[in-house]
């Protein structure tokens, strides 16, 4: 039996006690304390393990841990200077993800718990005689959830320092997702509200708080320190820009390979490769360990199961949405390039609010970024400007995928769905070729198309358009004849016409442009295929007489039609 796959699992002390695989990150501890950050700022994109890295040093420095969840772990061979760190502080752990409920009343009540919480935890204060009566009061009050949200705002200094009379240590404190109660605040309207609690929670904390060993907060964005750190000069922020700690959040080549081996897929490697690879953080060259986990999962399973974008069902694409909503015909152009597999360079600005995001478009480029749906193939520093440019594209083909999906969601809800469709069909049902390709034209110009090899989005296009008719009946890429026709539509009577539809695309060689003979000939080329490859038996053997066929070519956001009736 192989080691079980940790699917969903967050918690270190759980990976170890149940024997999951565990790609060892312990030397993160290693570094953590050789650098000597007192406050240490850590932003990667959803799912990058950054909870179970703090669970881990949790578990690594927390009081009365258990020293054998290290056993056999990197860590334990870094030397006495690091091991003799085990179990010798108190540690305050604040997750913050809880936050994102969707209404302003249970953010609150969700972050008043997760504090009350670690006043439980951290109850034998109370035993140990250290605390006045106006200190056990107050504990007590915020252990009970007595005090109103805001009164929170001092809480977590207040703890360390109760921490410290009682043990006479100071405390680490480990916050988790710290800009998710600011993103969802930002979308459901208070965020100003929450802005101004979460400033002067980690005020507290982290800036006048003698009795603080030393911080990690981990989160998907940097959000500026105006906003939420302000006046915190003892702030480190590790962003996917800096140089340091790369290869802890993330798998690295050598250790997706080492995985695959384990479990007998070493031949998927290309396939893991391309799919969930290519996130360059720090310098490191890094997987998406969420996907690559449950990947390996399914192919244990099944080996030859197809790959999934496992992350676009985990991780917010709010991001993507708004950019294609509010693209204009530059971005969409930029849009347009990426997906062809291109590149685009825009100035990198680390220092901005959620407040800001919507003021210029380079913000929204510039969330895309940081959050893993764009990842750096090269960066410039602008003197004259004052600011770092990077050249990035799509990060692989996972985030690939997102953006077509959404693209496609996005041309089908906001276009299709709002035009007037009475023409197209009226003049499809005609055979009139100028008059379809005349309406076809006018829903293609304010599309995102993708380059002119991928015949995908012609035909998803097309299948998009022309669905919805209470006339026709569709059928796309059935079995048909000697080959695969791309679309077939016919009503329930057999004496109406039906009709056989073939795409081509016209692909443009070098610099030689593209010209309308081009596309005639290639249109003329489609109907000669569902000729040749008698794409129309099947409506024939329906009992379906009166068949036309279209041959449609395209190039860009333009099309050319041509018809042929009878059969």
């Amino acid at each position: 039996m192989k080691k079980p796959l940790p699917i969903g699992v967050e918690f270190f002390e759980e990976f170890k006690r149940n024997d999951y695989y565990y790609v060892d990150k312990t030397l993160f501890i290693k570094e953590l304390l050789d650098k000597k950050g007192k406050v240490n700022l850590f932003t990667r994109p959803r799912r990058f393990g950054k909870t179970l890295t703090l669970d881990m040093l949790r578990c690594f420095f927390e009081e009365g841990g258990d020293p054998s969840l290290f056993e056999g772990l990197k860590i334990m061979e870094a030397g006495e200077k690091y091991t003799s760190m085990m179990g010798k502080y108190p540690v305050i752990f604040l997750t913050l993800k809880s936050a994102k409920t969707g209404d302003e009343k249970s953010a609150f009540e969700a972050l008043r718990y997760e504090i009350a919480s670690e006043f439980k935890r951290h109850d034998f204060v109370l035993e140990s005689g250290a605390l006045d009566e106006t200190e056990k009061g107050k504990f007590l009050s915020y252990k009970d959830w007595r005090p109103e949200p805001d009164e929170y705002k001092g809480s977590l200094k207040f703890l360390c320092e109760c921490i410290k009379k009682a043990t006479g240590k100071n405390t680490i404190i480990l916050i988790d997702e710290y800009d998710v109660p600011l993103e969802s605040s930002f979308y459901d309207g208070y965020y100003d509200h929450m802005v101004s609690f979460i400033r002067s929670l980690f005020e507290g904390a982290l800036k006048t708080n003698t009795a603080l060993e030393f911080a990690v907060i981990t989160g998907c964005l940097r959000i500026s320190k105006e906003s939420i750190f302000t006046g915190l000069n003892n702030l480190k922020i590790n962003s996917i820009m800096t140089n340091n700690y790369g290869e802890f959040f993330g798998f690295t080549d050598e250790e997706v390979k080492a995985m695959l081996d384990f479990y007998e897929l070493s031949d998927r490697y290309e396939e893991v490769r391309s799919w969930y690879n290519g996130y360059d953080f720090g310098g490191k060259n890094v997987y998406n360990p969420w996907s690559t986990i449950y990947y390996v999962d399914d192919h244990v399973a099944k080996h030859d199961a197809f790959p999934v974008s496992y992350w676009a069902n985990t991780s917010s694409n709010s991001i993507v949405r708004d950019l294609i909503e509010r693209a204009d015909s530059d971005t969409k152009g930029e849009i347009e390039r990426l997906i062809e597999g291109e590149s685009i360079e825009k100035p990198v600005l680390e220092d901005i609010t959620y407040g800001e995001i919507y003021q210029k478009q380079d913000n929204l480029w510039n969330f895309m970024f940081f959050t893993g749906y764009l990842k750096k193939i090269a960066e410039r520093y602008d003197e004259k400007g004052k600011c770092t440019y990077v050249t990035m594209t799509i990060t692989n083909w996972e985030t690939e995928y997102i953006y077509r999906q959404k693209i496609i969601n996005w041309f089908d809800k906001e276009i299709v769905k709002k035009s007037d469709r009475s023409a197209l069909f009226e003049t499809m049902k005609k055979g009139d070729a100028e008059g379809f390709e005349h309406e076809i034209n006018k829903l293609l110009t304010p599309s995102i198309s993708y380059m002119d090899s991928y015949e995908n989005f012609y035909h998803g296009f097309m299948v998009g358009i022309l669905t919805g008719s209470n006339e026709f009946i569709i059928k796309s890429n059935r079995e048909s004849g000697d080959g695969r026709s791309d679309i077939l539509m016919r009503t329930g009577d057999v004496f109406e016409k039906a009709f056989v539809i073939e795409l081509k695309t016209v692909k443009q060689e070098g610099r030689k442009p593209v010209t309308m003979e081009m596309m005639d000939a290639a249109a003329e080329e489609a109907i000669k295929q569902i000729d040749d490859l008698h794409y129309a038996d099947d409506l024939l053997e329906e009992g379906y007489g009166n068949i036309g066929r279209y041959g449609i070519s395209f190039f860009k956001k333009r099309c050319r039609v041509h018809y042929k009736d009878g059969y």
